[in-house]
This record gives structure tokens, sequence and C-alpha cells, in this order.
């Protein structure tokens, strides 16, 4: 059962955001940009107030650079879909299940170390080139009680 709502043009949506975000990090890596999409609607703090809609949270001013690139604007393909299926579906991982952000520090061939906090936020921990944060109890104690 779905923990947002969803129709097919939203996961396809979702889907292309997966792979122009994390192609490169597999399928994990993928499911991981999911879970903070979607924790970013569910949440409702810091500077995802208001954000209901995967159209709303992928199309936030500056969320995503993936939207300044050619892939995120192909078609979504079938294995992208299930993953965002997935994550819409509220399948979480560490250490994108409570994290709200994410980055690749360094180059894409050499990254770099994952700082201790981004936006004042720790560390959650890293998959492959990102590292998550989560947000702590004072900023955002809803993400916390959102499944």
């Amino acid at each position: 059962m779905a923990v947002v709502k969803a129709r097919k043009q939203d996961i396809d949506m979702l889907a292309r955001l997966l792979r122009a975000e994390a192609e490169t990090e597999g399928e994990m890596g993928m499911l991981l940009v999911g879970n903070v999409g979607i924790n970013r609607i569910r949440a409702n703090c810091s500077d995802f107030k208001g954000i209901r809609t995967i159209p709303q949270m992928i199309n936030q001013p500056h969320a995503f650079e993936a939207l300044q690139h050619g892939l995120y604007y192909q078609n979504a393909r079938e294995r992208e879909r299930r993953l965002a299926q997935r994550s819409v579906n509220g399948e979480r991982n560490w250490p994108g299940k409570f994290s709200l952000w994410y980055f690749r520090p360094g180059s894409f061939e050499n990254p770099g170390p994952c700082p201790a906090t981004w936006y004042n936020q720790p560390l959650a921990g890293r998959w492959k080139k990102h590292c998550f944060y989560e947000p702590t109890a004072k900023e955002c104690e809803n993400v916390y009680n959102t499944f």
C-alpha cells in the first residue's frame, strides 16, 4: 500500500529521478534516493514544509541537480518504475531511512569524505559515493513518526 499518493505519471517521474540521480549507485542507491524523496513529502519540516506530492518534491527549486541534465528527461524504464513503486510503497533502507538530504562529495571519479554534518544535520551514513543526512529530532521530529 502506498504511503504517498502517486499516479502513473508520478511513478514515471520518480523513476526518471532515481535513474538520473543514482543509476551508477545500483538499485540500492536508487532506492535510497527514493527514500529521501518520500521522506521529504511525508515529513513536512525544514526546507520541505508544504511539499505533498511527487511533482512538488521533484520540482522544488534547487532540490535535485539531475533536473539540469538530459538523463532525467529520457523515458522511464521498467526497472526504475519498479524501484519507484517500492519507494512509494514505503520501503526504507539505511542510510536513507530517515534522511532528508544526500550529496556526492568530491568529483565523480574521486569521491571525497562525507562531512560530519550537512546543513547542520548529522551524517546518517554513506552508500557508495553518496552521503546521507538525517535531521535532528529538534529540526524534524516528524520524519521519525512517518511509519
